[in-house]
């Protein structure tokens, strides 16, 4: 049977090469559905008769991917040719119209960075376009640098340019704090600090110093009380910060330990209230038969026992417990300032109180105006009933 055809495998034209992989028939026409037409083997062609054209007659060649046989057109050679088998001019004016639809299609892609979305096409031979695939592939693919190109940033349009050691020096410089604004950052610092430690110190004064007195005040007051029940303590001189009674003040809700002696860190500082009984300023003891019993206490911070004395109104009592009696006084007058060294207030007969004669008396003094100690306030009563701890309470206590 005489031969019909035959194939040969050349090298695809350039000029009807798809880069992209689309499968063409030999007359350059896409199938629709993208499977490529029957007979058609990527990077293989199949030589007609140049005499006769293409033929009917089909035959088998396997896919090289699948194995499958696809149908290859045939074509049939003229046998009595000699002349080499030459395939048929192919007119590309189709390939090149859509060529240029396409590469004028292209887009600026946001995503790409690029000037256009695709690449245009390559149109050499197979080196070349294995280059630009490659290529493409790799610009792609390529992790993005850690400095992005000048193109793509958005506060310049132009290029990096290094800068000099001179130009890097100038900048260093102008990046550093210039000397007022490191001046003007240490003095808000120390001012934040001060602020601080202001803050701190003025919780400790009004609120710590008043929880730390009233505990000391509280474990002095029972460990009179103790001394009373055991019979341990004896009526008489005391020493220095020595407690040896209790002061009531029920309109004032005060109950407080009266220690010797009007010392700041041994008496008053703890909670305490001192007794005028040392040197020049010594005063009388409420068993005395006659006297002026002057006591003094913080108005504000460090227990503040006589923070509101200044309520006092003129009949209120003041009771002041010892280990024998009960002493109740009724508040008389009241001076809201005087000068700290009017000593006079707490003479036998106090200056100002009202009193003619000598009696027996009781005087509060303390710092005024509040959280100051510029001059002193003044309280006096006078001495109402004494009545012995065998009989009880006074009416003062129990009511």
């Amino acid at each position: 049977m005489p031969q019909e055809g035959f194939y040969a495998p050349v090298e695809p034209p350039g000029e009807w090469y798809d880069p992209e992989g689309y499968q063409r028939d030999w007359y350059g026409q896409q199938r629709a559905d993208g499977v490529p037409s029957a007979g058609t083997v990527r990077g293989t062609a199949v030589i007609p008769d140049p005499m006769t054209g293409p033929s009917d007659v089909m035959a088998e060649m396997p896919d090289p991917a699948t194995g499958v046989p696809a149908r290859e057109p045939a074509y049939r050679p003229d046998p009595d040719s000699a002349g080499p088998v030459v395939p048929p001019v192919r007119h590309d004016e189709t390939v090149a119209l859509r060529t240029a639809d396409t590469r004028g299609a292209m887009a600026p892609d946001p995503a790409d960075g690029r000037d256009g979305g695709t690449d245009p096409l390559p149109t050499g031979g197979r080196a070349e376009r294995r280059r630009a695939a490659k290529g493409r592939g790799r610009r792609r693919g390529e992790a993005p640098s850690a400095t992005p190109p000048a193109r793509e940033r958005p506060d310049t349009a132009e290029p990096a340019v290094p800068m000099s050691r001179l130009e890097a020096r100038r900048a260093a410089r102008a990046a550093k704090d210039s000397p007022a604004v490191v001046a003007s950052r240490v003095v808000g610092e120390v001012f934040i600090t001060f602020g601080v430690l202001m803050l701190l110190f003025v919780t400790y004064q009004l609120w710590w110093t008043n929880v730390r007195a009233d505990q000391i005040a509280g474990q002095e007051t029972h460990k009179i009380q103790d001394d009373w029940a055991s019979g341990e303590r004896s009526p008489g001189a005391f020493e220095p910060g020595q407690g040896f009674a209790i002061m009531h003040i029920p309109k004032l809700d005060v109950v407080a330990p009266i220690a010797e002696g009007i010392s700041k860190e041994k008496v008053l500082d703890r909670g305490m209230i001192g007794h005028y009984g040392e040197g020049k300023l010594k005063t009388a003891m409420p068993s005395a038969e006659q006297g002026n019993f002057a006591v003094a206490g913080h108005r504000n911070t460090h227990g503040e026992p006589f923070r509101y004395i200044n309520k006092l109104k003129p009949g209120d009592p003041i009771v002041v417990e010892t280990q024998d009696a009960y002493y109740t006084y009724e508040m008389t007058s009241i001076l809201p300032q005087t000068s700290p060294s009017n000593v006079s207030v707490i003479d036998e007969v106090p200056a100002g109180s009202g009193f003619k004669s000598p009696g027996r008396y009781i005087t509060l003094t303390t710092c005024t105006p509040e959280f100051t100690s510029t001059y002193r306030m003044i309280v006096w009563g006078k001495m109402v009933d004494e009545r012995p701890r065998s009989k009880g309470k006074p009416d003062a206590l129990v009511d």
